[in-house]
């Protein structure tokens, strides 16, 4: 999906697939877009920072800006700006400087055809795969990747616990973002990688919904995704590979990547992958903002002074 992170089939607008009531819910009161935020110590550096328009990436955005903050940075905010079709743009062209990726889908935006699928391989094909001007930090053990899944009683129904155990199932309606149907991991990467036919429904933010209601028997959620364990889903297994490794990456102007390394990279090695599901939780559940969510796990991390 694109991540539109298709990593939980993403919500346009608002958040995620699936998440977008509640990702507005979670990310309300945190700082408007363009508003910027002084440190104490008034560094003459300014870093704009955007995020996509799904709310787990927005609260990876505001822990950076707040590290930055921390730091003696200036911060301006540009959340929400869409998906990486609208925030490669703006890399590319200055209005942003800074913002959280996600590697796989990042390398396959650039390298359609690449094949590489494991964490440290898609990070060193990313590096190689980047236009002049960009550049990527420290990856983060951290993952929000696409995944397929099916609701418990339909696995056990037809006995599933990979993906390629979908062969042969008909009728097999697959969900997720509209661009799914044209990823490489759609419908065609589905026939080709695993020999499973679906037929595919564009769902939006309505896919775990339409999962657990039966419209639909396969959905493409992101794996960070609150919705996965309280919908009691399952997360079908990938031993193929058709979803890349896709670990949480700062993707940045490369004429900023140096000054900022130090603080960010810090930031990414505190990040797991349990922790960012926590997060969002406390978005999607606890309804908590953004600039809230960043300020607690910075502190609990001891990243703030």
């Amino acid at each position: 999906m694109s991540r539109t992170r298709t990593r939980l089939t993403f919500v346009v607008g608002a958040a995620a697939a699936t998440a977008l009531a509640l990702s507005a819910c979670g990310s309300s009161g945190s700082l408007t877009e363009g508003e910027a935020t002084t440190a104490p110590s008034g560094s003459s550096s300014t870093i704009t920072i955007g995020s996509q328009a799904y709310y787990s990436n927005e609260i990876i955005a505001e822990i950076y800006a707040q590290a930055l903050e921390n730091a003696g940075f200036t911060v301006d905010r540009q959340f929400n700006i869409g998906q990486r079709d609208a925030i490669i743009p703006s890399l590319e062209d200055g209005t942003i400087q800074l913002t959280p990726e996600y590697t796989g889908n990042l390398l396959q935006f650039f390298d359609p055809e690449t094949t590489a699928t494991t964490s440290d391989d898609v990070y060193a094909a990313l590096q190689d795969a980047l236009p002049e001007g960009l550049a990527v930090l420290d990856q983060s053990p951290a993952t929000d990747q696409d995944s397929y899944n099916v609701t418990a009683a339909f696995a056990e129904e037809n006995n599933l616990t990979t993906i390629g155990d979908l062969a042969g199932i008909s009728p097999l309606v697959l969900g997720g973002a509209p661009e799914l149907e044209q990823r490489p991991y759609g419908p065609a990467g589905l026939k080709e990688t695993y020999g499973v036919d679906v037929t595919f429904e564009a769902t939006a933010d309505t896919t775990v919904d339409e999962l657990v209601a039966g419209s639909i028997q396969l959905a493409n959620v992101y794996s960070a995704d609150p919705l996965i364990k309280t919908n009691d889903l399952v997360t079908l297994e990938d031993p193929e590979g058709l979803f890349l490794a896709s670990n949480v990456v700062p993707l940045v102007s490369a004429s900023v990547s140096d000054e900022i390394a130090d603080v960010i990279n810090k930031v990414s090695a505190a990040l797991t992958p349990e922790g960012l599901v926590a997060l969002n939780v406390q978005s999607t559940e606890d309804q908590l903002s953004s600039d809230k969510i960043a300020t607690q796990w910075l502190t609990d991390e001891g990243l703030l002074d």
